[in-house]
């Protein structure tokens, strides 16, 4: 079956699912160049948090670690979103799954159970935006634990530069 026309046969719930999944797209490229850019400027920005530091008279830990996370906090922005979706989609896909199924059941209402493609039809919607929301949902899942995870180890290569510089 063409792409094309699973999306229209879909309806309104893959069409919400397919601007989700533009978003949440977009959001992914761009923390990964925010995530690039910041590994290949993590010098730079270690050298801010020390400045910063300087300007205080205390180099407490808690002091070291607030300013980082502050850093930090810039980078993770967007982050949520792309969980979000992961979460959504799913259940987006489950909401037209729903509206499928009662689509056949009403089918057979009106018309009986002598043409089984009218009840067909509408357990193939159900199941076009079942898996929609999983093609929307999987590979965010997949990015958002990507980027928390880099964004920890990201975390704890900063904290330890900005120690080597302070020490």
């Amino acid at each position: 079956m063409d792409l094309l026309l699973y999306i229209e046969r879909g309806g309104i719930i893959v069409n919400i699912l397919i601007v989700v999944n533009i978003i949440g797209f977009t959001i992914m490229l761009w923390k990964g160049f925010v995530f690039y850019f910041t590994n290949k400027n993590i010098e730079k920005i270690s050298d801010e948090i020390v400045n910063e530091l300087e300007n205080k008279t205390n180099h407490q830990i808690a002091k070291i670690q607030s300013t980082i996370a502050l850093k930090v906090s810039n980078i993770e922005s967007g982050l949520n979103t792309i969980k979000i979706i992961a979460s959504l989609s799913p259940l987006i896909g489950l909401l037209g799954t729903v509206i499928g199924i009662l689509n056949s059941f009403d089918s057979i209402t009106h018309l009986g159970l002598g043409d089984p493609t009218v009840f067909s039809s509408g357990i193939s919607i159900a199941l076009i935006t079942t898996v929609a929301g999983l093609i929307v949902a999987i590979p965010h899942y997949v990015g958002y634990n990507y980027f928390v995870g880099n964004l920890d180890k990201l975390e704890i290569k900063l904290e330890k530069i900005v120690l080597d510089k302070i020490k």
